[in-house]
């Protein structure tokens, strides 16, 4: 995982208050790629009684009734996380193996499981591909997923200014962008898809006019 989305959603975690300990800040020399499966577990200190059910793909306000979570970064920002590319990357779900809970049992103590949460780049647009990726991702143990744009947007959002922030250089950056004019408020014109326009359908074309 690259140190850039790395520190997106440390970042992110820690704007809502979230205590962030990442799993492991080396790599061996007899590096694995088990070695990273888990890269954050995070805790709220003061979490909110859920409204109700957690939504599968989180937003923000969701984040207040998470009591604590392990984290998994997957920042292939180029990828839609597609059923197929789902299906031909089974190290995506290595951390929700029984193992992988014995480490999150010493960063937690045992007082309740911690949900486990996979940051993707981005899930299918179309409804009928979108629903078989997180029945997919259901079907593995992942019990819910943030996009990374909900992430930008609300580091985006929430950057002031007047204010220096030297202790993060992320949002040092996002700060020296929003003071230049680079993110149009309230539309955030940056982060705004470019559909193509397509063809009305059948049922929403005119009725063809009668010959004379």
């Amino acid at each position: 995982m690259s140190a850039v989305s790395e520190t997106i959603v440390r970042d992110y975690f820690e704007l809502h208050e979230f205590l962030v300990r990442q799993h492991r800040k080396y790599i061996s020399q007899m590096h694995r790629e088990e070695d990273a499966d888990i890269d954050f577990f995070v805790l709220n200190p003061a979490p909110e009684a859920p409204a109700g059910e957690l939504p599968f793909v989180l937003g923000s306000p969701d984040l207040a009734s998470i009591k604590r979570a392990v984290v998994v970064v997957k920042g292939w920002h180029t990828e839609t996380f597609s059923s197929a590319v789902l299906a031909r990357s089974p190290e995506i779900f290595r951390f929700v193996e029984p193992r992988m809970f014995q480490q999150a049992a010493r960063a937690f103590g045992k007082d309740g499981a911690p949900l486990k949460i996979l940051v993707v780049p981005a899930l299918p647009q179309a409804a009928e591909a979108r629903d078989e990726s997180i029945d997919l991702l259901r079907s593995k143990g992942v019990d819910a997923v943030i996009p990374f744009r909900t992430m930008l947007v609300d580091l985006v959002n929430e950057v002031q200014v007047n204010r220096n922030y030297q202790k993060s250089d992320l949002l040092q950056i996002i700060r020296i962008l929003k003071n230049y004019d680079f993110f149009k408020e309230p539309q955030l014109d940056l982060f705004r898809s470019k559909r193509k326009k397509q063809p009305p359908s059948k049922s929403q074309r005119p009725p063809a006019k009668a010959a004379g």
